[in-house]
C-alpha cells in the first residue's frame, strides 16, 4: 500500500536533494562479432549494438517521464575490444571509429569498452589496442576506455603499468586543445569489475550474458540533506543507521526503474551498482557528507574513518533493497566531479597523499584528479602501480583517472564542463620512481589470493 508520506519524501528528494538515477548502461557481448577481416568486424559490430540498444534512449525518457526521476545518462558497453583486434589484426583504432558512430546514432552518452585486461601479462591484440589508446580517444567523443593491470589472483603486471604512464601522458598530449580531456575518458585497473555501469571504466565482461541492463544510482544530495537534520549529538552508529536507511531509499528506485527498462527493453536485469556518484552541482557531493558528519573541511584528520563508514552503510542499506548488488558499489571521489572536493582542493585541505589513503576504503580509486603537465610518465606509472598495491592487498577494486594538464602549472585549473566538472592542477611528488617502474616484470599476488 502506497505511503503518501513515502511519496512526498520521494519527490522531494528529487526536486530538493539532486535525486538522480546516475546511469542506465546496456551491456552487449560482441564475442560473435569477430571476424578475421576488420571491415567486416566493424560492420558486425554497428549491426549488433544498433539492434540492441537502439531504443535504449527512448525507454530511459520514458520511464523518467512516468515516474518523475531524471535518469541522466543512457551508455553501452561492450566486450573488451581488443579480444576483437586479437582476431582481425589491423589498426583498433577503426574499432574506435565504429563505436562512436553507433553511439552518436542511438544518442548515447559514452561507450565504454575500448579495454584490455593484462594483469598477468599481454595476449594477441592486447599490445595493439593500448598502444592505439591515444589516437582513438583523440578522435572520437564518446568512447571510453581502459586497462586492468593487476589483480588479487593475478598481482600487478609492471611492463603494462610502465606502459599506462606513457599511454595516459600521450593521451592527454594528443588532446591538448580540448581541455586533454582524452585522459578523462581512460581508467587504469586493479579488480576491474564485469559489470560496472558506470564510465569510464565499463566493459562487458566474458562471463556476462548476450545482452543486459545495469543501473547506477546517485544520491550523494540526499543523503547529506539526510545528515543535515540529525542532531549535532548523534553518535556514530546513529549516523551510520540514517546513511543505511538512506541508501535503502534510493536503491529501491533503482531497482524499480532497472527492472522495468530491462522488461521494456526485452533484456534481462543484471546490477545495480550502489555507488554514490557525486556530480559538480553543489549540494551534490560526497565531501559535503563527509563534512556533514562532522570535519571541518574534507581531507583533514578523520576523513578516512568517515568515508569507511559512509561506504559500509550504503552497501548495507543498498543489499537490503536489492538481492542483485554488483559493479563498484560503495562511494566515489573523483576530485573534478565533486563540488566538495574540488572546494577542499583548491583550500590546499586535500592532497593526492590523502586521496590515497581514502581509496583503501571506499569505492574506486584515484580519479579525475588533474595533475601538473610536466610530470613524467615514470611518476604516473608509480602513483598507477601504488593503487593498484592497495586494491591487490585489500581485494578490492581500485582504480587511477588522471589528467596530465599539458601546458597548465600547478594551482591553474582544467574545465571539463558537464559531469566531469572542473579541477585544480594538484602537487605531484618531485622525486623520481624511474628506477622501480623501469625493473618491469610483476609484483605476484599476495597471500591471501590463496583461499581454496
Amino acid at each position: 500500500m502506497l505511503n503518501l508520506n513515502d511519496i512526498m519524501e520521494t519527490i522531494n528528494m528529487i526536486q530538493e536533494e539532486d535525486l538522480d538515477i546516475r546511469t542506465i548502461t546496456m551491456g552487449i557481448s560482441l564475442l560473435d562479432c569477430a571476424d578475421t577481416d576488420i571491415d567486416k568486424s566493424c560492420e558486425k559490430i554497428y549491426n549488433k549494438i544498433y539492434s540492441k540498444a537502439k531504443n535504449l534512449v527512448e525507454v530511459g525518457e520514458t520511464i523518467s517521464k512516468k515516474y518523475g526521476i531524471p535518469i541522466v545518462n543512457k551508455r553501452v558497453s561492450v566486450t573488451p575490444i581488443s579480444m576483437l583486434v586479437a582476431v582481425s589484426g589491423g589498426d583498433p583504432v577503426k574499432y574506435a571509429v565504429t563505436l562512436d558512430r553507433v553511439a552518436k546514432d542511438i544518442g548515447v552518452n559514452f561507450i565504454g569498452g575500448f579495454s584490455a585486461l593484462v594483469q598477468k601479462g599481454f595476449s594477441a591484440g592486447d599490445a595493439e589496442l593500448i598502444g592505439a589508446i591515444p589516437r582513438a580517444l583523440a578522435v572520437t567523443d564518446h568512447v571510453c576506455s581502459s586497462v586492468n593491470v593487476g589483480s588479487t589472483k593475478a598481482g600487478i603486471n609492471m611492463d603494462a603499468v610502465a606502459l599506462m604512464g606513457r599511454i595516459v601522458r600521450e593521451t592527454a598530449k594528443l588532446t591538448q586543445d580540448r581541455q586533454c580531456i582524452g585522459a578523462a575518458k581512460l581508467v587504469v585497473f586493479c579488480n576491474a569489475p564485469e559489470d560496472n555501469p558506470f564510465m569510464a571504466g565499463a566493459f562487458h565482461g566474458v562471463g556476462e550474458p548476450d545482452c543486459v541492463l545495469n543501473v547506477g544510482v546517485s544520491g550523494p544530495g540526499v543523503v547529506r540533506a539526510a545528515l543535515s537534520k540529525a542532531s549535532k549529538d548523534a553518535t556514530m552508529n546513529e549516523i551510520a543507521e540514517l546513511i543505511k536507511k538512506t541508501a535503502f531509499k534510493i536503491t529501491r528506485m533503482g531497482q524499480l526503474v532497472g527492472v522495468e527498462a530491462a522488461q521494456m527493453l526485452g533484456v534481462p536485469f543484471g546490477i545495480i551498482d550502489l555507488s554514490l556518484a557525486p556530480t559538480p552541482a553543489v549540494g551534490d557531493s560526497v565531501a559535503y557528507i563527509l563534512e556533514e558528519i562532522g570535519l571541518e573541511k574534507c581531507g583533514t584528520h578523520g576523513t578516512t574513518a568517515a568515508l569507511a563508514m559512509l561506504n559500509d552503510a550504503v552497501k548495507k542499506g543498498g543489499v537490503m533493497a536489492s538481492s542483485s548488488v554488483g559493479g563498484l558499489s560503495g562511494a566515489f571521489i573523483p576530485v573534478s566531479e565533486d563540488a566538495g572536493m574540488i572546494a577542499a582542493a583548491r583550500a590546499g585541505a586535500l592532497s593526492i597523499e590523502k586521496l590515497e589513503a581514502m581509496t583503501a576504503v571506499c569505492s574506486v580509486g584515484l580519479d579525475m584528479i588533474v595533475i601538473p603537465g610536466d610530470t613524467p610518465a615514470s611518476t604516473i606509472s608509480a602513483i598507477i602501480a601504488d593503487e593498484a598495491a592497495i586494491g591487490m592487498v585489500n581485494s578490492k577494486t581500485t582504480a587511477v583517472r588522471v589528467i596530465p594538464a599539458i601546458g597548465i602549472e600547478e594551482g591553474q585549473e582544467l574545465e571539463f564542463g558537464g559531469l566531469l566538472g572542473s579541477g585544480p592542477v594538484m602537487k605531484v611528488r618531485k622525486e623520481s620512481s624511474d628506477v622501480m617502474i623501469s625493473r618491469g616484470g610483476r609484483i605476484p599476488a599476495p597471500i591471501q589470493s590463496l583461499k581454496n
